[in-house]
């Protein structure tokens, strides 16, 4: 059973019982599209940004089309060491929204492993910060809800929003070109040294990453980020900026999302290519859906989101509520489950996060096993991808995605970051699965390419 300390048990009742003031006006908006462009674009003045947008996915789970988060009142970065506590901390004495994110090593917090890798990057662990300024944009509205300090300004930033225009912006004629981390040749050798492992039954699953960079490269992140987001038109894209860190994303994944005391997660295993042709296009997605190989990583990892959240939720409330249902995006047909469950009430949202953290779909099964055995075959640390970005509310609800499909980039070490992987199993074949990550990886280079 779980149980939670008395000062645990105080500060989630602190959490939940006085939340931090906001003044909360709401806006009727006319053109929804126009608006959300125009708000991304007015908010770029401000050192800490979190863009979340839906891209009008008509998702049962999701409330907004989008939503900014700008400006830190306060806020916490840290290294993995005892990170969870610390989240878990701060979020409990501010009582109100928070924004960030958790990178995949936090798992070093959790688990006995650990990150020797390359990392050109240089992100924190964790981020989050308590926005000055949030606004939600839902269809034919936008609610603002800003700090008791910052309420006087709603108005005249909602007339700036819509007055907004777009300066123009000037391209760079040097093309940047992505640089493999690992070869073909040595890739297809540690797929094989993967799968050794399988066959003899250490693991039965691992999701293999590879980094494809750029050094010594300017890009300029917003215009990135509205181009791979208008070629891929993702459910759970992200636009974020912390000093001169930024994340550029695409994902088309939710990694956990808690509202009341239901949990959501939904992992994305199996991916098909997109055809211009319709006929051809369908069969294609047909053949995803009855792929037994793409199944069987699917299931395995549904097996291990349930098992990850029955350590916390009530007894027999665990249940998949779709199994291996294909939907399809601008770029590829991905393969999609949803798992739902429901937690008792004394547990702080942080703890839930922690217990089912990494998200399976990123790691292999079983989880430990299969991420010191990434860890050895990989090449670079992962940083942010396949971490997660989202919120929490002061009512202890929250929803984050998953950073796959992203561009990562440090604008002071002039660094540029975009990695990709594929789940290896016994069917895999290491040519198709390095296939795969070329197919995955070609939005973000045609992005990079042309900027």
């Amino acid at each position: 059973m779980f149980f939670l300390s008395l000062f645990g048990l105080l500060t989630f009742k602190n959490f939940l019982q006085r939340p931090m003031p906001r003044i909360e006006q709401h806006f009727h908006v006319s053109d929804t599209e126009k608006f959300k462009s125009n708000t991304l674009h007015w908010g770029q003045d401000c050192d800490t940004v979190v863009w979340l947008d839906s891209n009008r996915h008509e998702e049962k789970h999701s409330q907004h089309s989008a939503i900014i988060a700008l400006g830190q009142e306060t806020s916490i970065r840290c290294s993995y060491q005892d990170s969870f506590e610390k989240l878990k901390k701060f979020q409990s004495e501010i009582r109100d929204y928070c924004f960030g994110f958790l990178g995949y090593d936090l798992k070093n917090d959790i688990e006995n492993l650990s990150s020797q890798n390359h990392d050109g990057l240089e992100f924190p662990d964790l981020f989050f910060f308590q926005p000055k300024k949030l606004i939600f944009i839902s269809k034919e509205k936008a609610v603002f809800k800003y700090l008791e300090d910052y309420g006087e300004e709603i108005s005249n930033d909602f007339e700036a929003i819509s007055n907004h225009t777009e300066a123009a912006v000037k391209t760079s004629k040097n093309k940047l070109a992505l640089n493999s981390r690992i070869e073909k040749e040595a890739y297809l050798k540690k797929v094989r040294s993967i799968l050794s492992h399988i066959h003899r039954g250490d693991i039965y699953e691992a999701n293999f990453c590879q980094e494809f960079y750029a050094e010594n490269s300017a890009i300029q992140p917003l215009e990135v980020y509205k181009s791979l987001n208008n070629i891929s038109k993702p459910p759970f894209a992200t636009y974020l900026k912390f000093d001169t860190n930024f994340l550029l994303s695409a994902s088309p994944e939710r990694y956990l999302k808690k509202n009341g005391r239901q949990i959501i997660s939904q992992p994305i295993k199996g991916t098909a290519r997109r055809s211009s042709n319709t006929q051809k296009d369908l069969a294609l997605k047909e053949a995803l859906k009855n792929d037994p190989k793409e199944r069987a990583e699917n299931i395995m990892i549904v097996d291990l989101v349930r098992n990850d959240l029955s350590r916390i939720a009530m007894k027999g409330s665990v249940q998949v509520e779709e199994l291996c249902k294909v939907y399809s995006f601008k770029q590829v047909h991905q393969m999609i489950s949803s798992i739902v469950s429901e937690i008792p009430e004394n547990i702080h949202p942080v703890d839930i996060i922690k217990n089912s953290y990494p998200m399976g779909s990123m790691t292999g099964a079983p989880k430990v096993k299969a991420m010191k055995i990434i860890e050895e075959h990989e090449e670079t640390k992962r940083s942010l991808y396949s971490g997660a970005v989202g919120y929490f509310t002061p009512e202890g609800n929250f929803d984050f995605n998953v950073i796959i499909r992203s561009i990562l980039y440090n604008k002071k070490n002039k660094y540029v970051s975009c990695s990709v992987g594929s789940a290896i199993t016994s069917l895999s074949v290491p040519e198709k699965e390095f296939e795969e990550c070329l197919l995955k990886a070609k939005a973000l280079r045609e992005v990079l390419l042309s900027s």
